[in-house]
């Protein structure tokens, strides 16, 4: 049951997201901006296995991902001046995300 809720709730959120990008995409992006996932994750997964330190240890992870996790924008923001398309930014931009988690693994082994 937690999991057709956990999988209900993220596809209405997602959708809704993808819906609003097309009309209001500023708000939008401020709304996917948001920690949402995170604000949704964390009371389901403590309601699911009840262990505030996994909780809590997760929110850590969360917290240390969040910045590194950035680098996957940086792409798209030199896009224009090196003249990038949406798909080899999205590319790099996945490539970045492989440095940042071992850049998270790093910072959380410290």
């Amino acid at each position: 049951m937690h999991t057709l809720l956990n999988i209900a709730v993220s596809a209405l959120l997602i959708g809704f997201a993808a819906w609003l990008g097309g009309r209001y995409p500023r708000l939008a992006g401020f709304l996917v901006a948001l920690p949402l996932a995170t604000l949704l994750v964390l009371p389901l997964t403590q309601l699911q296995h009840h262990d505030a330190a996994r909780t809590a240890e997760m929110a850590r992870s969360i917290f240390v991902a969040v910045p590194v996790t950035l680098t996957f924008f940086v792409p798209f923001l030199f896009s224009d001046r090196l003249h990038l398309g949406f798909w080899s930014c999205y590319v790099l931009g996945i490539l970045c995300l492989v440095g940042a988690f071992f850049l998270h693994r790093l910072v959380l082994r410290a």
